[in-house]
């Protein structure tokens, strides 16, 4: 039920969100004006962030992995020029603390930090915190690293200090920039989910209005004096054929009851103002007025009454609106497959599979989540390949809309990672994206940069089809 067309949306959405907020993650900077004490401090200090990175590649896990390595932390300082040169420096030998890494590894591999941390990595669960505690708890009372404190140039305990605040702003700083592709990914399946339950919504709609308006019905026969029309109505609506399809649906049935969801239990006026709207509509005269009865009347009835009166609604539209900030987005989409369920449920040997999966299978339910991962890995690459095309298309790189951008970094994932995928189908895709979420000029423009890339991916030998 939820197609590529959605996923790809959804993925652009979020990483627009999630990019225009990153903030880099880089080392603190050599203080100005540095004194002898400031020039101990951030030389101390440099060595830690080399020490904690010697660390991580000593302390080894299961299958000869290094867990420690794979950190976040790790991963960030590893990206900084600083520790590159640190890298450099020390790689023919002289890093003072070279004595205190191997007991430190034994310290750290004996301690509960690190047992927990195993522990909680096995069960997918990623302490950020790791660092911050080795550090605090084993490094800074670690008796060989405390000797060889005093052994440098310059030393001081105010220096010690000062290299202990610089790395506590050094973590902070981590915390804050941190990417959290987790919780981005997180976000990302409960949009999805919030789509699913969109559907089914949706689907409960012809349940509850039937039902509604046979209680409406019964009330009128109850009235002190009721006419003619009110003790004989009309049962027509009451009796078509789709909503007790919908309600007897297996998927359906369970879904609605495991989410506990009821239109007329969380807003009733709002279910009556979309019944007066259907009552008072031109389709819902025409059915009425017809005597005969067939499986396709009674399925295009709701079909039109989805398209003509329940899709058009301003008050059912305000309240998705309310409800979730995915639903007027997904409506379009998500009512094409009410709208395709309904026919199926035409045919009465069809009805019991009606009723859409989340996915049509494995690949769809990974494809969003792949894509997003893929452009936050890979973006720097991606971005460079845009901006190698711009400067080739004589555009301004610093000009481009940044929701172009993150369009076109997405259609050149799927381009690269998805074979499969014929190449005009991605392009087309995007190109769609740009044009409904970006400027009016963009889906020209990302259609003309995504075939600059696409010639030098075919150059690299990056992409065969």
């Amino acid at each position: 039920m939820i197609n590529r067309v959605l996923i790809r949306i959804k993925t652009v959405q979020l990483l627009y969100s999630y990019l225009l907020v990153e903030k880099p993650f880089s080392l603190e900077s050599q203080p100005s004006s540095p004194t002898k004490e400031k020039r101990y401090a951030y030389s101390l200090y440099l060595d830690m962030i080399y020490l904690i990175f010697r660390l991580s590649h000593i302390i080894s896990g299961k299958k000869n992995s290094f867990p420690l390595a794979d950190t976040r932390f790790v991963k960030k300082i590893e990206g900084d020029e600083r520790l590159k040169s640190l890298i450099v420096k020390y790689s023919s030998g002289g890093f003072p603390f070279e004595s205190a890494l191997s007991p430190l590894a034994d310290e750290i591999v004996r301690s509960l930090i690190f047992r927990e941390f195993l522990e909680n990595r096995d069960k997918n669960n990623f302490n950020d915190n790791i660092w911050e505690e080795i550090f605090n708890v084993i490094i800074l009372n670690n008796r060989e690293v405390i000797g060889i404190f005093s052994t440098l140039p310059n030393y001081s305990l105010s220096g010690v200090e000062r290299m202990r605040e610089l790395m506590k702003e050094t973590f902070a700083n981590f915390y804050a920039t941190r990417d959290n592709i987790e919780d981005a990914l997180s976000l990302l399946e409960h949009s999805m989910q919030k789509a699913r339950e969109l559907y089914m919504r949706l689907l409960l709609l012809p349940v509850e209005l039937t039902r509604l308006r046979l209680n409406q019905l019964e009330e009128n026969r109850k009235k002190h004096l009721p006419s003619l029309e009110d003790l004989n109505p009309k049962m027509r609506f009451v009796d078509n054929r789709v909503p007790r399809r919908i309600e007897e649906n297996k998927s359906f049935a369970e879904y609605i009851e495991r989410n506990k969801l009821s239109w007329i239990a969380e807003d009733k006026e709002l279910l009556e103002k979309i019944l007066k709207s259907i009552l008072d509509s031109e389709i819902y005269r025409r059915y009425m007025d017809d005597d005969s009865s067939s499986e396709i009347s009674d399925t295009e009835l709701w079909r039109e009454l989805f398209r003509q009166v329940i899709f058009n609604n301003e008050d059912l539209l305000e309240y998705l609106e309310s409800k979730s900030l995915f639903w007027n987005d997904d409506l379009e989409i998500t009512g094409t497959f009410v709208l395709k369920t309904l026919k199926r449920l035409e045919d009465k040997e069809t009805a019991e599979k009606a009723v859409l999966p989340m996915y049509k299978d494995h690949e769809d339910s990974v494809f969003g989540s792949s894509l997003f991962a893929d452009v936050i890995r890979n973006k720097d690459v991606y971005r460079k390949y845009i901006e190698e095309s711009v400067t080739n298309e004589r555009w301004e790189a610093d000009r481009l809309a940044f929701m172009d951008v993150v369009i076109t970094m997405t259609a050149i994932s799927e381009i690269i990672n998805y074979p499969k995928i014929p190449l005009v189908v991605s392009i087309n895709e995007y190109i769609e994206i740009a044009k409904s979420y970006s400027s009016s000029k963009s889906g020209a423009f990302v259609n003309g940069l995504l075939a600059s890339v696409i010639d030098k991916l075919r150059l690299e030998g990056k992409i065969m089809k």
